[in-house]
């Protein structure tokens, strides 16, 4: 994975490009994470590729290595409730231009991009940007942030495991395995499940 992509827009003048990806859109149970990340012009982290990609071993460890090296990360959290209520593809490009507007230095300091590159979406927000289908498998700086969306994403659900621990969020992540299909026939669903996604489970 090059720098072809940012190295153009690096070369017509802009600084601070931010990247940006979700995860999450298909899981029965919980939010909808985005992450945006700057990097320093010119950076490329070796091993960084789509999160999905990669074993969870790899992703912790890039995650680290990512924060250690990012200008400025975002991240951008879109409740079940909200899902339930505007629709998924919404809350994901919601949670986008929450994890732009969250973008801070290491220094807790508000970091505004002056271009996006985006995972194939566009996102409501005053600043330019593009929209790469599949761009975490084309764009080294969106394979950045979705790995940093993962990263939390699964942390998040390790967090509701302990709170819900019947329905296996620490194997599936809040996928629509078997096994968590079967839990909720068994025990019906939580307030942090997306009840717009379980009409065909439940019924």
């Amino acid at each position: 994975m090059d720098l072809e992509v940012e190295k153009n827009l690096w070369e017509i003048g802009y600084k601070n490009i931010a990247f940006c990806d979700e995860v999450g859109r298909g899981c029965l149970f919980g939010a909808v994470v985005a992450a945006s990340v700057i990097l320093p012009k010119g950076l490329k982290i070796e091993g960084v590729k789509d999160s999905k990609k990669l074993s969870q071993k790899k992703r912790e460890a890039l995650y680290e290595d990512i924060c250690q090296e990012a200008t400025a990360i975002g991240i951008g959290i879109i409740s079940p409730e909200v899902i339930d209520e505007i629709n998924i593809k919404n809350a994901a490009r919601l949670a986008m231009k929450k994890a732009i507007l969250n973008l801070k230095d290491k220094k807790g300091n508000d970091v505004k991009p002056d271009y996006i590159l985006i995972d194939a979406e566009e996102i409501e927000v005053d600043f330019p940007q593009k929209s790469i289908i599949k761009g975490d498998n084309l764009v080294h700086g969106i394979a950045a942030a979705s790995i940093i969306a993962k990263v939390t994403r699964d942390r998040l659900c390790m967090e509701w495991h302990q709170e819900y621990p019947q329905y296996g969020l620490d194997k599936h992540k809040g996928y629509g395995t078997k096994t968590h299909k079967e839990a909720l026939l068994k025990y019906g669903a939580t307030i942090m499940h997306r009840k717009s996604f379980l009409k065909k489970i439940l019924t």
